[in-house]
């Protein structure tokens, strides 16, 4: 595990009232929990998302911080938050990294799992 160990875990939704599939309008919501599990505080500063769509499609999405924010996590704290996304393809999946900085100032890049956005399956 890295020096600085830091878990970043993801819970998606599909947000149907948003959604318009006969115009390929797909809206999600994530939530992403980062656990700082180092000694030491780091910060958030720049984030890095690819997003790709069902038509293997990919988008690269980069930017300072997330929501607005550029979150310092003491050691064994967590930030959460909830972002989304409008596609056009009911089934995507989203990768990326997350560029920290610790309290002695390295910077290090924490690498987020690939986890799918989609329709709910109807059972028949």
């Amino acid at each position: 595990m890295h020096r600085y160990p830091v878990r970043v875990e993801a819970e998606t939704f599909y947000l149907e009232e948003q959604s318009t599939p006969e115009d390929n309008r797909y809206a999600f919501a994530y939530t992403i929990t980062i656990s700082n599990l180092s000694e030491v505080p780091v910060t958030l500063r720049r984030r890095r998302w690819l997003i790709t769509d069902s038509d293997c499609q990919v988008r690269e999405v980069a930017g300072d911080g997330v929501v607005g924010k550029q979150p310092c996590l003491p050691s064994g704290t967590q930030f959460r938050y909830t972002s989304g996304a409008v596609l056009e393809t009911p089934v995507n999946t989203m990768e990326g990294e997350y560029e920290m900085e610790a309290d002695t100032g390295e910077v290090f890049l924490v690498p987020i799992d690939r986890f799918t956005l989609s329709i709910p399956r109807t059972l028949h």
